[in-house]
Parts: C-alpha cells; sequence; structure tokens
C-alpha cells in the first residue's frame, strides 16, 4: 500500500485506544501510494481481516506529499489512475502539481493540475484550492475553485467548463442518462452541499444552439433526482436530430443521389432505454427563436420533459408552425419492451399562406388549418413507431381564399393558366380543405381527402406507408366551370418521403392526345372535343367532411 523514503506521522492516542486509526497529520517523501478495491468489495485501506468493514478505515487528517505516486486500481469498475505528484513553490506560492493518467470507468484519462501544499483530507472549514484540466474519453474538463473535505467532498465551488462531442458520452463517469447530442461546450458554476449539486448560470453551445440555465442534481434518493430551468435565444434544428435518433443528413443525400426510395427520413436510431432507470428528471426548456430550413416555418417551442420511472413525457411540448400553434403531449414507456409511444397533438390556427414559404402561388392564399394527431406505437426507434402506430390523423381547413392560378393549374386547365399568366393571379373561395386519415398498422388510409373551391374541387384516395415510408395518393379533378382546354388528369402523388414524385395519370393524358389527333384527322374543330372540361362539378358536403375528421379516435379508428 505504501512505501516512502521518509514519513511523519501524528496518531490520535485516544481515538487508537478505541481501536479506530485516525492520523492527523501525514508528511511523505518520495512515496508510492497505492490504494485498491478488489475482488468481494475488498479494500487495502482497511484493516479488518476481510477489508470490507468501512468502520477500520485508517482515517488522515491533512496530507503532504513532497514528491511522489499516487494509484487507484478497482478492476471491476474498469477504473486505473496514476497520478505523479510534487511539491513547488513559485511567485503564487507553494503547491503541488500533478500529472495523471489511466482509466476511469473503461474512459481513457489524463489530467494535469495544481492544488494547495497541505491535502485537507477531513477538514471541514479550510476548502482546498484545486485547479484541474482533464480529458475524460472525449469530454475536457477545466475546473478551478476549492473543495472542502477532500475525502467526502462535504462542499464544492468551483467554475466549470466542459466541452465534448455528445453529452450522452458522460454517463459511464456520472452515471446519470443525458440525451444525445451534438457536440456542446458549457461554462457555469459548479457547486456542492450535502446531496445536492448545482450546476448555476451556465452557458454555451450545442451545436449551433445557445444554451443557457442552471442544473441541479439530488444524489439522496433510491436515484438522482435532476431539475433544470434550460433557455435557448436560437435554436438550430439539425441539433434535435440526435435526441431523437435521426441520422444527419438523409434527406440531403435523398434528394441527391438515385436511389431515393432506399433512403430512410424518419428517425431509426434506437432509444438507449435501459438507462432510464438511472436518473429522474424534469426539466423546462424555452426556445425564443428556430433557425430552420426555409421549408420549415417553425417559431417558439416550449417543452417540459419529465422522466420518472422509466416513463418519459414531454408535457406540454408546444411550437409555433406557419404562425400557428402545435401542442400536445408525447410520452414514451421505457418500461415496456418494446418501447410504446403515444403522441396526442393539437394544430391550431396555421396559416396556409406560411405554411409552404417557398411556393410563390402559395402567398395569394387566406385561411387557417386546425387538425389533431392521434398515435399510439412501439419499437425501438420513432421510425418503428410510426411504422406499427394506430390511430388517426384530421387536418380541416374551413373557409378561406386561395390562389385561383394553384387550382387552374391542379386541374389542368391550360386556357385559364394562360389567362392568369398573362393577367395576374387572383384569389377564390375555399370552401373546405379536408384530410382525413385512419391509421393502421403504420398504413395512413385516406378516408376523406377533399379540397373544395369554387372553381374546381380535387378528391383524393389512396395510403401513406410510414413503414416502408412511401406515397400512393391519387387526385381526381371535378371542374365546376366550363373550360375550353383541359387535359382533365388525375394528380398522382407517389414515390418515398425523401424525393416524392407528383406528375398526372400519363395513360389518360395520351388516350386524350390521341383522341384530339384522330378526330383532328376528321375535322379540325373536334381536335378539341377531348380536350373541353364541360363541368359543372358539385360541391362537396364540407359540413360532414369537417365534422368526420374532427370525430374522436375511438369512433373513427376502432382503436383502444
Amino acid at each position: 500500500m505504501l512505501e516512502a523514503d521518509a514519513a511523519e506521522i501524528t496518531v490520535d492516542l485516544p481515538e487508537l485506544l478505541r481501536g479506530r486509526v485516525l492520523l492527523p497529520e501525514v508528511h511523505l517523501d518520495n512515496a508510492t501510494l497505492y490504494l485498491e478495491q478488489g475482488p468481494d468489495n475488498r479494500r487495502n485501506w482497511l484493516l479488518d481481516t476481510r477489508q470490507q468493514d468501512d468502520a477500520t478505515a485508517i482515517r488522515v487528517g491533512q496530507l503532504t506529499l513532497l514528491s511522489g505516486t499516487i494509484g487507484f486500481d478497482d478492476g471491476a469498475a474498469r477504473t486505473h489512475l496514476r497520478a505523479d505528484v510534487s511539491t513547488t513553490g513559485d511567485a503564487s506560492g507553494a503547491g503541488v502539481r500533478f500529472d495523471g493518467r489511466g482509466q476511469l470507468r473503461g474512459q481513457a484519462v489524463t489530467a494535469s493540475g495544481r492544488g494547495g501544499p497541505v491535502l485537507a483530507l477531513r477538514e471541514l472549514d479550510k476548502p482546498y484550492p484545486l485547479q484541474i484540466d482533464a480529458t475524460i474519453g472525449k469530454t475536457r474538463v477545466q475546473a478551478e475553485g476549492s473543495i472542502t473535505g477532500l475525502a467526502n467532498l462535504t462542499a464544492v465551488d468551483m467554475q466549470l467548463a466542459l466541452r465534448g462531442d455528445n453529452l450522452a458520452d458522460l454517463f459511464p463517469v456520472l452515471g446519470i442518462a443525458l440525451p444525445a447530442t451534438r457536440a456542446y461546450r458549457t461554462q457555469g458554476r459548479l457547486q456542492h452541499a450535502g446531496t445536492r449539486w448545482t450546476y448555476a448560470g451556465f452557458s454555451g453551445l450545442v451545436g449551433a444552439s445557445d444554451i443557457a440555465g442552471t442544473l441541479h442534481v439530488d444524489t439522496g434518493g433510491p436515484r438522482p433526482v435532476l431539475q433544470a430551468e434550460l433557455v435557448s435565444k436560437v435554436l438550430d434544428i439539425v441539433d434535435l436530430g440526435p435526441m431523437i435518433g435521426a441520422r444527419s443528413g438523409t434527406v440531403q443525400a435523398a434528394r441527391q443521389g438515385a436511389a431515393a426510395n432506399a433512403v430512410r427520413v424518419l428517425p431509426d436510431l434506437p432509444f438507449t432505454t435501459d438507462r432510464w432507470n438511472s436518473v429522474d428528471a424534469d426539466v423546462a426548456l424555452r426556445v425564443g427563436a428556430i433557425r430552420r430550413a426555409r421549408e420549415l416555418p417553425l417559431d417558439n417551442l416550449v417543452v417540459r420533459l419529465r422522466l420518472q420511472d422509466a416513463l418519459l413525457t414531454l408535457d406540454p411540448i408546444a411550437v409555433g408552425v406557419a404562425g400557428g400553434k402545435l401542442q400536445g403531449s408525447v410520452s414514451l414507456d421505457g418500461r415496456k419492451t418494446p418501447l410504446v409511444a403515444r403522441v396526442r397533438l393539437q394544430v391550431r390556427g396555421l396559416r396556409l399562406a406560411r405554411l409552404f414559404p417557398t411556393v410563390d402561388l402559395n402567398r395569394n392564399s387566406i385561411g387557417q388549418i386546425h387538425g389533431e394527431f392521434d398515435l399510439t406505437g412501439s419499437g425501438p426507434s420513432v421510425g418503428r413507431m410510426l411504422a406499427t402506430a394506430n390511430g388517426k390523423v384530421g387536418l380541416v381547413v374551413a373557409g378561406g381564399e386561395i390562389s385561383r392560378l394553384m387550382m387552374e393549374q391542379a386541374g389542368l386547365h391550360i386556357w385559364e393558366i394562360l389567362q392568369l399568366r398573362l393577367g395576374g393571379d387572383e384569389r377564390i373561395r375555399l370552401r373546405c380543405a379536408v384530410a382525413d386519415f385512419v391509421v393502421r398498422d403504420g398504413n395512413m388510409h385516406a378516408d376523406a381527402l377533399v379540397f373544395d373551391t369554387t372553381v374546381t374541387t380535387l378528391r383524393g384516395t389512396g395510403n401513406i406507408n410510414l413503414a416502408r415510408e412511401t406515397l400512393d395518393l391519387r387526385f381526381e379533378q371535378d371542374t365546376k366551370a366550363t373550360s375550353p382546354l383541359a387535359l382533365r388528369s388525375p394528380l398522382l402523388v407517389r414515390g418515398s418521403f425523401a424525393k416524392p414524385e407528383v406528375g398526372v395519370d400519363k395513360t389518360q393524358v395520351a388516350a386524350r392526345a390521341i383522341g384530339a389527333v384522330v378526330l383532328g384527322l376528321i375535322n379540325p374543330l373536334l381536335a378539341l372535343v377531348p380536350l373541353i372540361d364541360a363541368g359543372p362539378g358539385a360541391d362537396s358536403d364540407c359540413g360532414a367532411l369537417v365534422r368526420a375528421a374532427r370525430a374522436p379516435v375511438a369512433k373513427r379508428a376502432g382503436t383502444p
């Protein structure tokens, strides 16, 4: 356990007569000190024959080590540490310098720093000054401040800076499950008293997103309890990807590659639920602005995350979308295998004109979208949960105005498109728009898919397969006014989520073209007959469609 060229030790005699070894002061020169925890929890600093009784520990009050090496080994915990220690004196005064290396719970460790000349291991009224710069795995730790009672960390007050590739990498060191993130860095004040640790007033970055707040961890219960109030002025939407298991760059790769059907867009990396029992948590996050792709019109985000007995809930969760709000709750039950998820979200007041900011025609649209998502699924990842989902999705627009050019293009009315291109677009009445899907085993079946305006009605059928991430929708157009030049072909929305394809039914278009050619050979005027859309289409029963879309999930889908 100990070798030294010289040792000076004081012994507390009354304590020794009671069978306890207390050394108020120990001075060592050129010493090698090894502490070891072996099989069956045997520890070589305990003096009972089995080396397992904490009451027989050698207790040291103050330790002065002029030079030497300190080592610690615990094979079961995969911890093996060595530190070279020396006492120096400079303009700032005498102190201890150390350089360490080894493994901490399987993570490679290097460390260097300095402290006061006398290690106050048990004194509770003398804070010990300490400065340390360490790397644990891929995590950089820099701290400066004081520790009172080095043996038991009675009190801690230090400025702490952390930097790493992923917060989840801290689990082997802290024993607390933290979310997967992009590269991060933070700095703040670390304090400890009793069973409570506080990382106060910290600020930093996670990926490209700023983060600030205060974090508390209480270790006094059966498992640590983490509480935090977090604020982000600007959150980059890309930084949320690792937390929900999304792979980086999948959509961009799909758009640039030829094999889009082979690229998955839904997050498919599994959650590490076996760590959820390591901590209970209550975390509130408020985001001021969201940096995102232009296609995603997102605003403020407010969410409260709670983890209790491996049951994770986001309630409430609210985010601004296209001038409206998406709000509700999400639960993930890590007590079950596979993981069971329940999503209940409400859409309120999304503005048509802001929903698709990259579509110029949409700027002439007025109206608000409301709806609900109520889904239950199971699986290790978000993608698998959706692939097994049951429930309903309903979106409605009751009233408003929309670009006439957009609707004429949807109806393939060539004559009207040319007129509007030359004379300018105009708004027409939007009677209603309804997208009502029943979801069974990851397959979204369109019960009602209608877009009804004063000039054209689009009626859709088909499915969206969440397991295969494919689209198979067909829209028939029903014109309410005669058009002298129209292709009158159904619109087809197909392909994958990564690369959807919108087109026409080429068979019907070809048939009309052939008919026009044949009739043109008989009489040139007859060539226009196949291209005339006579109308009139009937109005949809908007009231009934809206009521059906808003019906509870149990009535619509027959699911629990």
